[in-house]
C-alpha cells in the first residue's frame, strides 16, 4: 500500500509541517540544513498546506507551531495525495522491488537509462530515488537506496538513528519513573569532557523502561548523532543529560517556595512534603539523591539541605548510554553524500538524469514537521528539474 510511513506520523495524526518562516526550517535541520535551500524556496510551507486546502483537506496549527489535518487523521493527508495522482493518471506499480540502475557510460559521467526490478526493466531517462532511510522498516525503509546509490559510485555517509530515544546508566530510576511525563521542563545535555553545552530545550519528556524520549529528548539525539566521538563519549559517561524540573523558578524563588511548603507541613516526614513540588514517582527518587533523611521533620531541615535538595530539583541529572536501535528511530541520519547532489536540481554529480529525494540523502531534522517538509521540498525540486 502507498505511504505507510506516512500513516505513522505524529502518532497517526500527521504533522503536515511547521508554520515556521522557511529560514527557520534550515535553523532546525542540524543534518546538513544549508543544503536544502533552493529546495526550501522551491516548495514551501505554504504551497503544501495549498495542496491540501485544494484537495479539501483544512489544517490546524498546535503547540511548537506543529500543523496537522483538520481531522486529526493521516488517512486523509494520504487520501488527497492518492487522488492527485489519479487525476495525473500516475501508474503505480507494488511488489516491484527496485534491485539495480541501469545506466551506459556517457563521457566521464554516466546516464541513467533504466531500473530493474526482480521482474523486469523499466526504460526511462530519468529517474529519482526516493526510497526512505532505514527507520521504521516495516514501512519499506530498508536502505535499499543506500545501495543502489553505491553501485553508482555514490558515497554513503554512515547511517545512525535520529530522533530516537535514549538509554541510560541509571536503569533503576528510569524503571521506577516508567510512564511519567514531564511538561514544561528545560535541559541541557552537557559533554562533561570538555564542560561544553550540546544541545538546550524547554518542552516535553518522558521516561521509559530503558531509560528517556519524547519530544525534546528526540530532539537532543539529532544534535548527539552528529556530535565529535559521541560513541567514546557515551561509552565513558561523558554525555550528561539535565533535566530542570522548575525552570520558571530561579533558586532564590524555589527556595521561598520550599519553605512556604515547609511552613504548612511543618510536622510532616521530608518524604510527605513534596506532593505540591512534584509528581508522585519523582518525590522518592528526589529525596534519595537529597540524602536527607525521609523520615526527617521538615521543620529542622537545614539551610545546607535545602540548597542539596533546590541543586536537584534545578539539575536532575542522567548519563545517557546510548541511542535505542535505528528501527525505533523516526528518520535516518546519515546517507548519500549531499557533495554529490546538485542542491538546485536534486541531480546526481555522477549519473546524469538520476535525482534524489528525501531521507534516502544525508539531511534531518528536528521534530515538528520539518523532516516532511524536507520529503515534499526536495520531491517537488527533482520532479520539476
Amino acid at each position: 500500500m502507498l505511504g505507510k510511513k506516512l500513516l505513522i506520523t505524529g502518532k497517526g495524526r500527521c504533522n503536515i509541517t511547521s508554520s515556521l518562516e522557511m529560514e527557520e526550517f534550515v535553523k532546525n535541520t542540524p543534518g546538513n540544513g544549508k543544503f536544502l535551500y533552493s529546495s526550501f524556496k522551491n516548495y514551501t510551507n505554504k504551497d503544501i498546506i495549498n495542496f491540501l486546502k485544494s484537495e479539501g483537506l483544512e489544517v490546524k496549527e498546535e503547540r511548537g507551531n506543529r500543523i496537522f489535518p483538520i481531522t486529526d487523521s493521516s488517512k486523509d493527508v494520504l487520501n488527497c495525495f492518492e487522488r492527485k495522482l489519479k487525476k495525473l493518471n500516475v501508474k503505480i506499480l507494488f511488489e516491484q522491488r527496485a534491485i539495480d540502475l541501469e545506466t551506459i557510460s556517457e563521457g566521464v559521467k554516466k546516464r541513467i537509462i533504466g531500473v530493474k526490478t526482480e521482474k523486469e526493466i523499466f526504460r526511462a531517462d530519468k529517474v529519482i530515488l526516493a526510497t526512505g532511510g532505514k527507520s521504521y522498516p516495516l514501512t519499506g525503509s530498508t536502505g535499499d537506496g543506500y545501495s543502489l546509490a553505491r553501485k553508482q559510485g555514490h558515497t554513503i555517509e554512515k547511517i545512525k538513528p535520529s530522533l530516537v530515544p535514549l538509554e541510560v546508566y541509571e536503569n533503576e530510576l528510569c524503571r521506577n519513573l516508567q510512564g511519567l511525563s514531564l511538561k514544561n521542563v528545560e535541559i541541557k545535555v552537557i559533554d562533561i569532557d570538555k564542560n561544553k553545552i550540546i544541545y538546550t530545550d524547554f518542552g516535553e519528556m518522558l521516561f521509559t523502561h530503558f531509560g528517556i524520549s519524547g519530544p525534546i529528548v528526540l530532539s537532543a539525539s539529532s544534535h548527539l548523532v552528529r556530535y565529535k566521538n559521541i560513541e567514546n563519549l557515551l561509552k565513558d559517561k561523558k554525555i550528561k543529560f539535565i533535566i530542570d524540573l522548575k525552570p520558571a523558578l530561579s533558586k532564590e524563588k524555589l527556595d521561598d517556595r520550599l519553605l512556604r511548603d515547609f511552613e504548612e507541613c511543618k510536622n510532616k516526614e521530608f518524604k510527605n512534603s513534596l506532593d505540591r513540588l512534584l509528581p508522585q514517582k519523582l518525590i522518592m527518587p528526589v529525596v534519595n539523591l537529597s540524602n536527607i533523611d525521609e523520615t526527617k521533620k521538615v521543620n529542622i531541615i537545614t539551610k545546607k539541605e535545602r540548597e542539596k535538595l533546590i541543586e536537584i530539583l534545578k539539575a536532575f541529572k542522567i548519563t545517557i548510554k546510548c541511542f535505542r536501535d535505528i528501527k525505533d528511530a523516526i528518520i535516518t541520519s546519515g546517507g548519500i553524500n549531499i557533495k554529490e547532489v546538485n542542491p538546485k536540481t536534486m541531480e546526481s554529480k555522477i549519473v546524469n538524469g538520476l535525482y534524489f529525494a528525501g531521507e534516502v540523502l544525508d539531511v534531518d531534522s528536528y521534530t515538528g514537521g520539518f523532516n516532511l517538509q524536507i520529503a515534499y521540498s526536495t520531491g517537488f525540486t527533482a520532479g520539476r528539474a
